[in-house]
């Protein structure tokens, strides 16, 4: 079976197409950052605009890409994500499947994500527990299966992605900010400031990011007060504490997770994913607990087809599929997914 995937949950294009024998064949994105770049932000509106003449422009590259036309099913993201982007990917995935009298199967955003590492060489071994750390999205899923998932904690407010970004720019960083914040910390000294590590003295696997984004401003403003400051290294400091107290609280979760299932495998999975200081933290976490983590590369950390792909074939071979109706769901539990093989959970 041959799966074209398309995304469009927010301000990327991707389209990808995956085969069951010969793997991920072509996978082309397209990113809106240069266009929502002077606003600070995604505005949702623009986003859906540009999707629309973006989408079937890159579907022709990939094909060409490909060296024929053929696919036997498409895959789009159907949710979580900003409504508009969804319906542009919805609409033409849908819409593609009829003409080509093929079978169409909407897709969860974050179970893309979640199974992306599955696209690497080797992938994870199931049952694994999963941190999808993305800029709406902070997790941890008990992952026993494709569609056997448990919610194990969930972020209470900003998601780390969110966090990094909106932290980003009380700095005056350009946009997108994640990543500018992450390079910025490496030229900062980790012993200047300790920020604190949220929810971490307290039981339970939920997250809380917001107060970090507050305690960031407040430091900010007491040592732009002091004389003679250096303003840049004040910053670089700030980014650093930053990283080091979502890294952390990030980490003591993944542990206390890991123990509390039992379960040896932990895949890291979204945005922030590709975080390098996360990965080595969260690898030599694992190391000490005798087990291993997973991580997709990081061309599919962020959003991307071939995830949606992917995750699509799994659904349509198991004969899963979309009536002719389509529609995007902008807030779509994980939980309640169907599995693709029914019947007693496994592991």
């Amino acid at each position: 079976m041959r799966v074209l995937g398309i995304e469009t949950s927010c301000d990327e294009t991707g389209v990808a197409m995956y085969d069951s024998e010969q793997g991920l064949m072509g996978h082309l994105l397209y990113s809106q950052v240069a266009l929502h770049a002077e606003y600070g932000g995604v505005v949702p509106e623009l986003a859906s605009r540009d999707h629309v003449r973006k989408v079937l422009p890159l579907v022709r590259d990939l094909l060409g890409q490909c060296g024929e036309e053929r696919f036997d099913g498409v895959a789009y993201t159907r949710g979580p994500g900003l409504v508009g982007a969804l319906l542009v990917g919805s609409g033409i995935g849908r819409s593609l499947a009829w003409a080509r009298a093929v079978p169409a199967i909407g897709v969860h955003h974050m179970e893309g994500h979640l199974l992306a590492p599955l696209l690497e060489p080797e992938g994870p071994p199931f049952p694994f527990v999963a941190l999808l750390v993305s800029g709406g999205h902070t997790q941890l899923v008990e992952v026993r299966g494709v569609g056997y998932y448990r919610l194990l904690g969930d972020s209470l407010d900003d998601a780390a992605g969110e966090a990094f970004d909106k932290t980003a720019k009380l700095l005056g960083l350009p946009y997108p900010g994640g990543p500018e914040l992450a390079r910025l910390a490496l030229q900062g000294d980790p012993a200047r400031f300790r920020f604190p590590r949220p929810m971490t003295d307290r039981p339970g696997l939920d997250f809380s990011f917001s107060g970090l984004k507050t305690f960031a401003l407040n430091t900010l403003q007491r040592g732009l007060s002091e004389p003679a400051v250096d303003k840049a290294q004040l910053q670089a400091d700030i980014a650093c504490a930053f990283e080091e107290a979502v890294v952390d609280t990030l980490v003591i979760k993944c542990r206390r997770a890991v123990v509390e299932t039992g379960i040896p495998t932990l895949v890291l999975a979204g945005g922030v994913s590709a975080n390098r200081n996360l990965r080595h933290r969260m690898g030599a976490m694992m190391a000490k607990q005798g087990g291993r983590a997973f991580y997709p590369r990081p061309e599919f950390c962020t959003d991307n087809g071939a995830m949606i792909a992917y995750a699509g074939w799994q659904r349509l071979r198991a004969g899963q599929l979309e009536p002719l109706t389509f529609g995007a769901l902008p807030r779509w539990s994980l939980e309640t997914l169907s599995p693709v093989t029914p019947g007693p959970v496994p592991g």
